[in-house]
């Protein structure tokens, strides 16, 4: 591993046991905004923190196999193999977990989510693949125990739907579902068909995190520019106003 990884490694290390002294402290406890936010970091910590014990735990195998294989006993020899083997794929396993647990996050990966499933090209057909879309993503969340509250929807004639926009409640949704979105296809004799035929249909799917609360703009009316301009012509008179609005900076 190199130096770079397990130096960041070790910051992870502690910062993670400074959050956890600092989670006991009756000020931070108080604290509801800051004890929130320092728990949330502890968990995404978490993670890292056990995998590289994991990694070190494996680190410790393989060093004591390497000097087993320096006994004289040739029975020691071989179980030594074994296991510098067995930890050599571990630590091989650990490492590319952890590069993978180090990657940047998407700030939007612990949010709720808005699901639109709309059906695309096939008819009756392609309604009915939605509601088998929406189907599966429903009982995907009732595994991981997220709430399903459906917004909107226009039902097919023969099933399915051939809109549905529903809100999916539940921590990490975004991050499981986010590379479902766009379209979907299956080959297969419908259910509308009565000659025994392969039809090809096709729905769109999107998936939206639910962002937080944006706080609202407040626009001072003085600061507006209203421009009222008048025009003559054969139609008469006509009159329209033109609204200029400030110029917001962050």
């Amino acid at each position: 591993m190199k130096d770079s990884i397990l130096n960041k490694l070790h910051m992870l290390i502690d910062r993670h046991e400074e959050i956890a002294g600092l989670l006991a402290d009756p000020g931070v406890i108080g604290d509801q905004n800051q004890f929130r936010e320092l728990s949330q970091e502890y968990a995404q910590l978490e993670p890292v923190v056990k995998c590289f014990q994991n990694h070190n735990s494996a680190q410790d195998d393989l060093t004591a196999a390497e000097d087993m294989l320096k006994d004289d006993d040739a029975d020691v020899r071989e179980m030594a193999l074994e296991e510098k083997k067995d930890a050599s794929e571990k630590i091989e396993a650990y490492e590319l977990e952890l590069q993978k647990l180090l990657l940047p996050k998407d700030p939007n990966d612990e949010s709720n989510i808005f699901l639109e499933i709309r059906a695309g090209t096939g008819g009756d057909e392609a309604a009915i693949f939605a509601g088998d879309l929406f189907r599966m993503y429903s009982r995907f969340a009732e595994m991981k125990h997220w709430q399903v509250e459906i917004i909107n929807q226009n039902l097919g004639e023969h099933g399915g739907y051939r809109e549905i926009i529903a809100r999916i409640i539940g921590k990490g949704a975004y991050s499981q579902l986010k590379f479902e979105s766009g379209a979907h296809r299956v080959q297969r004799v419908p259910e509308t068909e009565s000659q025994g035929r392969v039809h090809t249909s096709a729905a769109t799917v999107v998936v939206m995190p639910e962002v937080a609360d944006v706080a609202q703009i407040e626009i001072n009316p003085s600061d507006l520019r209203v421009d009222t301009f008048r025009a003559s012509g054969s139609g008469g008179p006509v009159s329209y106003t033109h609204l200029t609005l400030p110029t917001i900076t962050e």
